[in-house]
């Protein structure tokens, strides 16, 4: 069988777990982002590489020294301003749009599901598009990162203690409203597609064997194979802008073959 052959067959077959096993389910990670000029965290070149997890992504490093990881969260969001969406994530907007894509869960801040059109996004980790406040005094607002000559942080207008973005750093919980709603999807779908990601995060590392537990299926779309290609039922390999617009292709061409 000659590569192309194979490939042909796996599309397939992932197009009619699409079709047959709804409802669907997309579980995201940062490789989806990656053609959007936004590079996973841990890679050559990624924001973990110029700013390391201990000094910048935790919670511990936010109280201990805000002003220093606002310097993080200032690049994080020069890159995210400029970053449209890509191929894949129009591709997963148009599953939405023919009514077989239930929702997205994201582990990514950027956005770029919703700028794609998507309607049902799970943020996992939170988005940067709001602050509250530190101390937890129940401040809260809506507020664009600041565009003065450095970053600095933004004091809490009632108790004055630092406005964190609502991101969840490591050491924080997951935000229970979204970990619930995420739970209850991957519960109840039919086919789980993990795109972007090697899943090795918790919680969400938890969602695609907890939807196999339940017996879904799985579709994993990943760069290169990772710790889920052993579990999953078709595995399409290579960049996530070229797999999931050939995968949404196979499926609509599938669909219009059973149409009466």
């Amino acid at each position: 069988m000659t590569e192309a052959a194979y490939d042909a067959a796996a599309y397939d077959d992932a197009a009619r777990l699409v079709l047959t096993r709804q409802p669907a389910v997309v579980l995201t990670g940062a490789g989806i982002s990656v053609a959007s000029g936004i590079p996973d965290f841990r890679s050559s070149g990624g924001l973990w590489e110029r700013y390391p997890l201990s000094d910048y992504g935790t919670i511990a490093a936010f109280r201990r020294d805000p002003k220093q990881v606002w310097t993080m969260l200032w690049a994080l969001d020069g890159l995210i301003s400029k970053a449209e969406p890509n191929q894949a994530h129009r591709a997963l907007a148009n599953m939405e749009r023919l009514g077989l894509l239930d929702a997205i869960v994201t582990q990514n801040i950027d956005g770029l599901h919703q700028k794609a059109g998507s309607s049902r996004v799970i943020e996992l980790h939170g988005a940067p598009r709001s602050l509250s406040c530190l101390n937890g005094c129940g401040t809260w607002q809506r507020q664009d990162f600041p565009k003065a000559a450095a970053p600095e942080p933004i004091d809490c207008p009632v108790c004055g203690a630092a406005l964190k973005p609502d991101v969840t750093f490591f050491g924080e919980p997951i935000a229970q409203g979204a970990l619930y709603a995420a739970s209850h999807l991957t519960r109840y779908c039919g086919v789980m597609l993990v795109a972007g990601t090697s899943a090795t995060v918790a919680p969400a590392s938890q969602l695609p064997m907890m939807a196999l537990g339940f017996g879904a299926k799985m579709i994993e779309l990943n760069h290169e194979v990772t710790p889920l290609t052993d579990h999953s039922t078709v595995t399409l390999c290579g960049p996530l802008s070229e797999t999931l617009p050939k995968l949404v292709a196979a499926v609509e061409t599938l669909a219009r073959t059973k149409e009466p």
